[in-house]
């Protein structure tokens, strides 16, 4: 039986979505696609059962014996060769601190043997997603970045993530270097952008749509934007000629405001003698799923698993 067909996964912080994916034609099954929101905060057995469920939706709408395995793209930190759980500190998924994910999911789903489980960070399945089938898959070297809730990233050389070495900063991701009074991660986030906007003004806003809102009406909301495009521009550019990426794609909510400061960010790129071109992720919220569900490729599961215990 020729198992063609893998599970893409995608954990969010408060969500969990699924879909059935052709490893041949890299296509998402579209009648498969499933999702559910999640109790970040509750018990781990509660947590568990709502991602089976959610999976179990999916497995029931496709030929089990065409079914290779699930992937997830999982947030960490988490032992991504173990398929264990150590997200602890930060408010979301606690109750899972120490949990064998493999084993609860396999255990729910009463899977076989055989039948496999395996796992990648979040921000490096986006990358692997956008490289595979994506704004990144004509080109060999790609940086991909999350302008979200965090600052997600990844270095991607021929679809593999590159974690270690000269050419990437350690641990293969950027959000943890140290930017102004705190590190990037602070400043290039929904979260840098709505506290800097208190800042000037001592209002409190819900999200970076209701910011960008303001943009046309509010000078000080657009020179917001401006400056967060010149910042990052700043910031990236030594990695992204250390990597000698030929492409950066950017998704996460905060590109949906790009038209706010895209200009003044690839502006900065050339300013910077940065000859690498800039996309918005053509595939959003289906680069996760994707690059998780690819974790079942063979070739590409051979490559991948030295970079594993490094995310």
């Amino acid at each position: 039986m020729n198992k063609n067909i893998a599970i893409g996964t995608d954990i969010g912080g408060s969500h969990i979505s699924c879909a059935a994916i052709d490893l041949l034609s890299g296509n998402i099954i579209r009648d498969t696609l499933t999702g559910r929101s999640v109790d970040n905060q509750a018990p781990a057995s509660v947590i568990i059962s709502t991602w089976a469920e959610a999976l179990s939706d999916v497995l029931n709408k496709v030929p089990l014996d065409n079914v290779k395995g699930i992937g997830f793209a999982m947030p960490g930190p988490f032992d991504y060769v173990k398929g264990i759980c150590y997200i602890r500190g930060v408010a979301k998924y606690e109750s899972l601190y120490g949990f064998n994910i493999t084993d609860a999911i396999s255990g729910k789903l009463g899977i076989h043997d055989g039948f496999l489980i395996r796992f990648m960070n979040d921000a490096s399945a986006f990358a692997v997603g956008e490289a595979w089938a994506g704004s990144a898959s004509d080109f060999n070297r790609s940086v991909s970045i999350t302008l979200g809730t965090g600052f997600g990233s990844a270095f991607i050389s021929k679809r593999i993530p590159i974690v270690d070495g000269p050419e990437v900063p350690k641990l293969g991701c950027i959000y943890h270097i140290p930017y102004k009074d705190g590190i990037a991660d602070d400043y290039f986030s929904t979260r840098g952008l709505l506290s800097r906007y208190k800042i000037l003004t001592g209002k409190e806003l819900n999200g970076v749509k209701e910011l960008a809102a303001r943009a046309a009406t509010d000078k000080l909301v657009m020179d917001l934007f401006t400056d967060f495009g010149d910042n990052a521009g700043l910031f990236l550019v030594p990695w992204l000629k250390k990597f000698r990426a030929e492409i950066l794609v950017i998704g996460g909510n905060i590109s949906h405001a790009y038209n706010l400061f895209g200009d003044v960010f690839e502006e900065r790129l050339r300013k910077e003698d940065c000859s690498c071109e800039v996309a918005i992720s053509k595939l959003k919220e289906d680069a996760a799923l994707l690059g998780s569900a690819y974790l079942l490729d063979d070739g590409f599961w051979k490559s991948v698993q030295h970079a594993l215990p490094l995310m």
